[in-house]
């Protein structure tokens, strides 16, 4: 038996409803009815819990262990992992959680977790030279409409349009009180990692539009009328100053 058709078969049984009648004719069917194996499937399980609950730990301070963890349990039998590298593991967990029967009842867990992974992908981004603030001052004026910027490669933005997913995930990061009521408004967070260690800021709603197309490739003018089209009554010059700050364009 060639290694990779041993792997698939050995992966294929781990996460079969039944091992044990789940492949009868394979050459790894004496294994897979040994007593062992289901504790191998359990140690397998728990370990991609354990990696959700690292990954999504905003999430967890909102709905409990508990709750988690047998959440996390079902995704993950009917997700298991595609890629080694587990800090990665659960890209559409939010989702999931969006279409969970037992969390209806909290319709920002989905743009919360959003922000956890926001997080995770910006801690796990590759290093690049940021814009410095100084560059906007030695620009052609008649050619920075023409010009080109990127996102910076650890900048992550989520926005949430109906619920505050980021005042929330932003008090349970900072162990501060959470938001006193008021307006339930969208609204929209900007992760980066100028020195290191990943960074957040509120951010308006006409910067998320920003960054947007700025990722599609769109010259700074178009990238100008999207923030516009978002947020008529943006400042541009703010918002540049911000994204210039925060180290979330790529030099």
């Amino acid at each position: 038996m060639r290694l990779s058709a041993f792997q698939d078969a050995w992966v294929a049984a781990l996460w079969a409803d039944d091992p044990r009648t789940a492949l009868p004719d394979s050459d790894i069917a004496s294994a897979v009815r040994h007593p062992g194996f289901s504790v191998y499937c359990n140690t397998v399980t728990k370990g991609c819990i354990d990696a959700l609950q690292a990954n999504y730990p905003t999430v967890i301070a909102l709905v409990g262990v508990d709750w988690f963890r047998a959440a996390a349990r079902l995704y993950a039998q009917d997700r298991p992992p595609r890629d080694a590298r587990l800090p990665l593991y659960g890209s559409d967990f939010p989702a999931f959680l969006e279409a969970f029967g037992p969390a209806a009842a909290l319709p920002y867990l989905g743009d919360v977790a959003r922000l956890d992974r926001c997080w995770a992908e910006s801690h796990l981004a590759a290093d690049a030279p940021t814009l410095e603030p100084a560059w906007l001052a030695v620009q052609d004026p008649q050619q920075l409409a023409e010009h080109m910027l990127a996102p910076h490669p650890a900048a992550r933005w989520h926005y949430s349009r109906a619920h505050p997913a980021f005042a929330l995930w932003r008090a349970h990061r900072e162990a501060q009180p959470l938001p006193r009521k008021g307006p339930w408004q969208g609204d929209c967070g900007l992760l980066t990692r100028p020195q290191g260690a990943v960074q957040w800021t509120a951010l308006p709603a006409a910067g998320a539009a920003f960054l947007d197309a700025c990722a599609q490739g769109v010259p700074l003018q178009g990238a100008a009328l999207a923030a516009l089209a978002q947020e008529p009554a943006v400042d541009l010059r703010s918002l540049m100053a911000l994204l210039l700050r925060t180290g979330a364009l790529s030099a």
